[in-house]
């Protein structure tokens, strides 16, 4: 029996079992045997040819993946955006490569990728959906386009193959402390009480992927799911917005309802409707700050800035800057929201906000 096969036969005994307190174990066994086959259906390193997927060198100051159905509009939103053309006609699998392009904005370049077109069943390899899902998984921000004439049906189907393939949306890495050991066997813990998760559960889940000596620490309640999440460790945490496309086409209080939806922007590419609200969206989730810099005795330079993530140091902005000023660094003086006073002296593990002007001195 193949893979493919295998995972059919659990996804079918899962949804035949009942879930309740009784079947909780039996449940937790099945879903850490089918993210097992899934890990082994899209590991790179045995199932795809060489040379085969898109090799796009990640560029500028983050990576945004355009992912949606056939026809849905994406390439007409890169060339909307940036100033790529990628081909756009009414016909379903135009784009059958991966085309970057570029958004310029706040002083930032975000790399924006068309991918081709998912199609229900990319999780298992069907069209070029694991190329697609490989690209997906380098990206900082995941941009779901969906088409407003159609039914939510759409979305669930998209979440459920990225979700297959180890992407999380919209969610953080669960709140556990996990490591393999030597020897000792499993050491279990938990800060909070636990639901729909046991140290039983736990147990059998570790020893099904063969872990016999383990630390495990769980500081929130969670689920069978998430546990064998961390088990994995190869899941990807990504941010995500949902893009309606041809709200021209829809009603007034439909294009309200989908609006008032989190993460959401309603846009129409062929009329130009609210494109400059989802390029604001985009930065927006992307957590990107852009802050000055300035040398003694100047002014700040607030024609070019530099663009980093949010949480960064003064010793991101310094290997910003140049590699080397690290080894340099005394202090640095710091004007702007995360200063307590204009100027604060601050050090390395300073926390830089939005907008900060920096000075940065160097050990003589």
């Amino acid at each position: 029996m193949g893979i493919l096969e295998k995972i059919a036969d659990i996804e079918r005994e899962i949804s035949k079992t009942q879930k309740n307190k009784a079947t909780e174990y039996h449940l937790g066994l099945l879903k850490a045997k089918l993210a097992k086959y899934r890990v082994q259906l899209l590991d790179p390193g045995k199932t795809a040819a060489k040379g085969e997927g898109f090799d796009v060198m990640k560029s500028g100051d983050a990576r945004v993946a355009l992912i949606g159905f056939p026809s849905v509009g994406k390439s007409t939103l890169l060339n909307k955006l940036t100033n790529t053309h990628s081909e756009a006609c009414a016909y379903e699998f135009t784009t059958l490569t991966c085309i970057p392009g570029k958004i310029e904005y706040n002083g930032a370049n975000i790399q924006l990728l068309d991918l081709p077109g998912i199609i229900e069943g990319a999780a298992q390899g069907k069209g070029r959906g694991r190329q697609v899902i490989a690209v997906a998984r380098t990206a900082d921000l995941i941009m779901i386009m969906l088409d407003a004439t159609k039914s939510a049906q759409q979305r669930e189907l998209l979440e459920a193959e990225l979700e297959a393939v180890g992407i999380r949306l919209n969610t953080q890495r669960p709140n556990v402390y996990f490591k393999i050991k030597t020897g000792g066997g499993i050491s279990f813990n938990a800060t909070c009480k636990l639901t729909t998760l046991s140290e039983k559960t736990v147990n059998l889940i570790l020893h099904d992927y063969r872990i016999f000596n383990a630390e495990v620490l769980i500081r929130e309640d969670i689920t069978v799911d998430e546990f064998i999440d961390v088990v994995l460790g190869n899941r990807k945490y990504i941010n995500a917005i949902y893009c309606y496309n041809k709200i021209d086409s829809i009603t007034i209080e439909q294009v309200d309802e989908l609006a008032r939806t989190p993460n959401t922007v309603v846009v129409s590419c062929e009329m130009d409707l609210n494109m400059d609200f989802l390029v604001e969206t985009i930065w927006k989730n992307l957590h990107l700050l852009r802050v000055y810099t300035k040398k003694r005795g100047e002014y700040p330079d607030f024609e070019g800035g530099l663009i980093i993530r949010a949480g960064s140091t003064i010793e991101h902005v310094c290997h910003a800057i140049h590699r080397s000023l690290v080894a340099e660094f005394k202090y640095a003086l710091v004007w702007g929201r995360s200063a307590k006073h204009n100027p604060q002296r601050v050090g390395l593990s300073h926390l830089v906000d939005n907008e900060d002007v920096i000075q940065v001195v160097k050990r003589r």
